[in-house]
């Protein structure tokens, strides 16, 4: 099993305006090359009357597959600077169409780059990426009088609350990256002196933030 991806967090739409024309970027992860063409003809029919829609995706955990197209604008101003972002922040399973709306100023080749890898960088950001990581999905049960330590001490660790249940006690549902299973253990020990319920799943690619900088 690969170790860990990155992607983007979720399907996501911004724009930009550039000397009067509109710059939409359009990010979605994707699994295949035709999940990635049939969101591309997605975006092209919605916005059927724009100037240019340019797309670019990478599929597979080794970015195996790569596509640029400038639909339009001259060759290489727009395709392959979106493609190359892509690549540059590491997005695997993803595409991305920026769609144009032409608004009479024409912006020139460095223009229309800086353009069209600004709305793929920016769409990547505002999205949010995440790093499938190999992990184990665990829940902790916990009785009432034990929740505002572990709660407090779960805060300042790597392992990620997802959500809870409240029923007569309290469920936690956490994922742990595997290389930290046996101090996710200790940890468990330590704060509840052993006093508590664990069911784990089996290890899968899980997603995890990764911060903006």
């Amino acid at each position: 099993m690969t170790n860990h991806i990155i992607t983007i967090k979720q399907e996501h739409t911004i724009e930009n305006v550039i000397n009067k024309s509109r710059f939409i970027a359009h990010i979605k992860p994707v699994q295949s090359e035709d999940e990635a063409k049939d969101f591309i003809n997605t975006i092209k029919t919605e916005h059927k009357d724009a100037t240019h829609n340019c797309s670019a995706y990478t599929v597979g955990p080794e970015m195996n597959i790569q596509k640029a197209n400038d639909d339009g604008e001259p060759t290489g101003t727009a395709g392959i600077p979106m493609l190359e972002i892509l690549k540059k922040l590491d997005i695997h399973d993803a595409c991305v169409v920026v769609t144009r709306y032409f608004g009479g100023i024409k912006l020139g080749g460095g223009g229309l780059i800086r353009a069209y890898s600004g709305a793929v960088r920016d769409v990547i950001y505002d999205s949010g990426r995440v790093e499938l990581r190999e992990a184990i999905p665990c829940i902790v049960t916990l009785n009432y009088d034990q929740t505002g330590k572990f709660e407090y001490e779960l805060a300042s660790t790597p392992f990620l609350l997802r959500h809870q249940n409240y029923t007569d006690k309290v469920s936690y549902h956490i994922d742990v990256v595997k290389s930290d299973y046996e101090d996710f253990i200790n940890f468990l020990n330590k704060i509840t002196a052993g006093n508590y319920d664990l069911t784990e799943e089996n290890p899968k690619l899980l997603p995890f933030d990764i911060p903006t900088t």
